[in-house]
């Protein structure tokens, strides 16, 4: 499999959410998670003044802009592409260009690899977020994500939950 790496779409302004949320359909619709792997509007806190009442809000780091990591090919190129109102890729012509390492760590973005020491059909019990405490077998692991998936009882079935590496513990 390729490598996935960090592109910069251009959107019209004001509609960075819905360009996300339009992607995050179509990557859920055709089945494309091991491809697109995130997609992201950066948010940066700022504190406002406002009749003399000071509060943090957070507005875009980039209006018009939204990051996707995913590998470039032509299916998720054209998904993209067509998503609407995306008007392109950032990069030369047609041709996107990647960011680099460098400029994803100025973005506070950080390629975590965490190793781990557990595999499919291991029990575990997750130790941070929603199911805290929760004891599940390892369904399937994502490597690119770096998350697994474990198998939790809800409203008396079993129901497949996507959990980070670093919230799980091996029992």
């Amino acid at each position: 499999m390729a490598e996935a790496n960090w592109y910069v779409v251009h959107t019209y302004s004001g509609y960075e959410n819905k360009v996300k949320a339009n992607i995050e359909k179509t990557i859920e619709n055709r089945h494309l998670e091991e491809q697109i792997l995130e997609v992201r509007v950066p948010l940066q806190d700022v504190v406002e003044m406002k009749n003399g009442v000071q509060r943090t809000v957070q507005k875009k780091m980039f209006p018009g802009y939204v990051l996707l990591n995913m590998v470039m090919n032509d299916d998720t190129w054209y998904v993209v592409r067509n998503t609407r109102g995306v008007t392109g890729f950032v990069g030369p012509g047609s041709k996107p260009v990647p960011l680099t390492d460098a400029e994803m760590f100025n973005l506070g973005i950080q390629a975590n690899n965490i190793t781990v020491d557990f595999e499919e059909g291991d029990t575990v019990t997750v130790i941070g977020g929603v199911w805290k405490d929760t004891v599940g077998v390892i369904q399937s692991m994502n490597q690119a994500k770096q998350s697994v998936t474990i198998n939790v009882e809800l409203f008396g079935r079993e129901t497949p939950v996507e959990i980070s590496f670093a919230e799980i513990r091996k029992m």
